[in-house]
């Protein structure tokens, strides 16, 4: 068995337990495989901006990683609320760098957690008039400061 093939084996394994009734599909994605849930109860296993979605991706990872160490990290999306989520952020960063390079200041984002800090990053990663910025520390959810970029002064 593949590692995909175990995390499958694992989520259903989870959500049997929790009492749900899903159907999972494994997908290749940009960010690696993916394991897709549908089913009728999505709200309750999504849970509020998805946190019980990034428990279970979690505890599949943690589990797999038991098994084979060296697996890559396996996402767990439900009726794909992350590609949804992942559009939306990428639609607000990119109106908040607008507004950030229209009106010269700095804006700080919501706490986010590390995967889509790093979708922020890589958005404004090529931008030549914005920066983006993480607080150092350990906390689980930061909040990425935008600001204007700023240009080296240039010697006559």
């Amino acid at each position: 068995m593949t590692a995909v093939e175990v995390a499958y084996k694992i989520l259903d394994t989870m959500l049997g337990h929790l009492g749900f009734t899903a159907t999972i599909e494994i997908q290749q994605t940009e960010d690696g495989p993916c394991l897709q849930i549908q089913t009728g109860e999505s709200t309750a296993l999504i849970g509020s901006d998805g946190d019980r979605l990034d428990d279970l991706q979690y505890l599949v990872n943690r589990i797999l990683r038991r098994h084979f160490p060296k697996a890559e990290r396996i996402k767990v999306d439900c009726e794909h609320f992350r590609s949804i989520q992942e559009d939306h952020l990428h639609e607000e960063v990119r109106s908040l760098a607008e507004r950030v390079k229209t009106t010269g200041k700095s804006y700080q984002m919501r706490p986010l957690n590390a995967y889509y800090r790093r979708l922020v990053h890589n958005v404004l990663a090529q931008s030549p008039e914005v920066a983006s910025h993480s607080p150092d520390g350990d906390d689980r959810l930061k909040r990425i400061t935008i600001s204007p970029r700023t240009t080296p002064a240039t010697a006559s």
